[in-house]
């Protein structure tokens, strides 16, 4: 199948590793061309190479100036914008009773704004696109959230209730906007959160992960890839239909309709 994606222009933020990595290079795959932008100048610079990237910024997107300028820099270098990938690194582990004001301040600069500043100074590109497509990576959370994901899952919610207003003012552009919401999956932030929980119940992480996948009715944890593939098709010429979802990627185990 021709997803229509040659040629087309896209950002993605959080892409030195993991899901946002992963989707720079399933759009590379696809003819697309992409900036991409993490904090880690060395760790971006180094992803830019593997995927293919078109261009790259270490960029804070928690910096309403800093996404600014990443912004501009895009479009400037990819001659417009097309699609827009907003992720950034989830706020601190814990349970809501351990979590402090200045928990909430990351999750809410991280997580929120960044998606919020990165949409809006994406816009006037977007519209000019007339195929705009902007995808969220949010987490299954924000659907069945778990105790020790507080502050994250909360934030994340407020970025889907932000996307679903956004999809319905900007669908008379052409815009699509959707949230992927990935379960578990196999990256570093998946390692963070089980070492924690595998240290509270006195067990290896090894065994961690085999017990939670035991519980998956796909009896797995997913790939970075797997995400990837769900975002390329809602950047496609045949996802001009669907806007303003909050699809779960997870293997079936969130219980949630």
């Amino acid at each position: 199948m021709d997803l229509g994606l040659s040629g087309c222009r896209a950002l993605v933020t959080g892409a030195s590793k993991g899901l946002g990595k992963a989707c720079a290079k399933a759009l590379t795959d696809e003819g697309a061309r992409v900036f991409i932008c993490a904090r880690d100048p060395e760790g971006i610079e180094r992803a830019a190479k593997e995927v293919g990237a078109a261009g790259w910024a270490s960029a804070d997107v928690s910096s309403d100036t800093a996404v600014s300028e990443l912004v501009r820099d895009a479009v400037a270098q990819l001659g417009g914008l097309d699609i827009l990938i907003t992720n950034a690194g989830g706020p601190p582990t814990g349970f809501f009773e351990n979590a402090t004001d200045a928990d909430w301040d990351i999750g809410y600069q991280l997580t929120l704004m960044s998606a919020v500043r990165l949409i809006r100074a994406s816009l006037p590109a977007l519209k000019a696109s007339g195929r705009g497509r902007i995808i969220n990576l949010t987490g299954f959370g924000v659907k069945e959230p778990p105790s020790d994901l507080s502050v994250s899952d909360s934030v994340r919610a407020a970025v889907s209730v932000m996307a679903k207003t956004v999809a319905n003012d900007m669908a008379p552009f052409g815009i699509t906007v959707n949230n992927v919401a990935p379960g578990p999956i196999r990256t570093d932030r998946l390692v963070e959160l089980f070492t924690h929980r595998a240290a509270a119940a006195g067990i290896t992480l090894e065994e961690q992960f085999s017990r939670f996948a035991a519980t998956v009715p796909v009896r797995r944890v997913g790939e970075p890839e797997e995400v990837a593939g769900l975002c390329t098709y809602l950047c496609s010429l045949q996802a001009a239909y669907i806007t303003g979802q909050s699809i779960v990627i997870d293997g079936g185990i969130n219980r949630s309709i």
